[in-house]
């Protein structure tokens, strides 16, 4: 099968300069240190500092499971929040980035029911093209 590339440029914001309006989903680069005993099989030593980039979202308000508010917040899909670099938080986000639309849809980042099948084929016809 030969493959063509559907790559997409992606601009990093610093948190430092802007935030996302409330409800966009991103591509967040988080910074911290791994726990002393997390539990995970992880190559990374216990307390060893981290940067590295999870899908998440931006929101203006936020309630922690536990009840907690939160504001200005970016959220992971496990519910973990981690807050603007320089704010108080153990893991905080340093760069954001809008997500990639969808192969082959020029402005979509999501497809939802009867249309996937429609997209999932101009995806695919595209790639046959190239």
């Amino acid at each position: 099968m030969e493959m063509t590339s559907l790559s997409t440029p992606v601009t990093w914001v610093d948190v430092r300069d802007a935030l996302p309006s409330s409800g966009t989903p991103v591509a967040a680069a988080i910074t911290g240190r791994y726990p002393a005993d997390d539990g995970t099989e992880s190559s990374a030593a216990p307390g060893e500092e981290f940067w590295l980039v999870r899908p998440m979202y931006f929101t203006s308000l936020h309630f922690g499971a536990d009840g907690t508010e939160h504001r200005d917040c970016f959220v992971d899909s496990d519910g973990v929040v981690r807050l603007a670099y320089g704010l108080d938080s153990a893991e905080t986000v340093t760069h954001w980035a809008e997500l990639p639309t969808l192969p082959g849809e020029m402005t979509a980042r999501a497809v939802l029911g009867e249309s996937v099948q429609a997209a999932l084929q101009r995806a695919w016809s595209a790639q046959s093209r190239g």
